[in-house]
């Protein structure tokens, strides 16, 4: 297949056929070349474009610690192993930002100050903040500038240093668990009893495009979901269907469901 067949069959919008037409020169290029290469860092659907685009590569996605969300889609050719990637000389670096502990900081503080300097999005990983504290992924690239250049977030001044990956400290997700039971696996039932709305206002935000299931926007609320799917709905949070269990007397299905708080 083509390069732009390719592209077709992966992307959903104009901005995804621009967004792969640099990943497929970068990578397939890279790949043709035996040398290593890597994109900017991808959010989980673009991820998951990347992997529909190019599912022949043996491409390792990398973002700094395992499960990070953000990640760099790497072609690694022969000589390097995935080992390779978390070196100091590797393509993520990772900044610590300290900050008076009683300043109650956000993630969204953090990324507009890094947006306010003129940094690509696509050059900021995950960002994890803590009280006081504040530890994010970048590309190597940006590195210095970032460490010169990036003062404070708001109002608050900000103290940076350059930590090894190792190093990173990321908060603990915190979940709670929901058993309930639905009439069926249908999207819209379980959005129904992951946030408590009946089924009418989950099929109106599955129409508006607000709901993705393992990362892709769906906009078929009667979509039969499997055991492990994830489903984020904008402006609600995400869960997990962790476990699908019997039926019950009344032709119910009994399902364990995992929110994040």
């Amino acid at each position: 297949m083509d390069k732009q067949r390719c592209i077709a069959a992966a992307a959903e919008t104009e901005e995804d056929r621009l967004l792969l037409a640099r990943i497929y020169d970068k990578l397939t290029r890279a790949a043709g070349r035996e040398i290593f290469a890597c994109t900017g860092f991808l959010s989980p659907r673009e991820q998951v474009l990347t992997r529909r685009l190019l599912p022949h590569l043996p491409l390792v996605f990398f973002g700094g610690c395992e499960g990070a969300e953000r990640c760099m889609a790497c072609y690694l050719p022969e000589y390097m192993t995935e080992a390779d990637l978390s070196l100091p000389e590797g393509p993520v670096a990772a900044v610590r930002a300290g900050y008076y502990e009683k300043d109650a900081l956000t993630h969204r503080d953090f990324l507009g100050s890094l947006m306010g300097l003129g940094i690509k999005r696509e050059t900021v990983g995950d960002i994890y903040v803590s009280q006081g504290q504040c530890d994010f992924f970048v590309a190597q690239q940006v590195l210095p500038y970032l460490l010169e250049n990036l003062t404070c977030a708001g109002r608050t001044k900000l103290h940076l240093t350059h930590v090894a990956l190792s190093e990173v400290q990321r908060p603990v997700a915190e979940k709670r668990e929901i058993r309930d039971t639905v009439p069926s696996l249908r999207l819209d039932c379980l959005i129904g009893a992951a946030f408590s709305m009946a089924r009418g206002p989950a099929a109106q935000l599955i129409a508006a495009g607000r709901v993705a299931v393992n990362d892709l926007v769906c906009l078929k609320g009667d979509r039969q979901l499997h055991q492990g799917d994830r489903i984020s709905v904008r402006g609600f949070g995400k869960v997990r269907l962790s476990v699908i269990g019997g039926t019950t007397r009344k032709g119910r299905i009994s399902v364990v469901i995992e929110r994040w708080i």
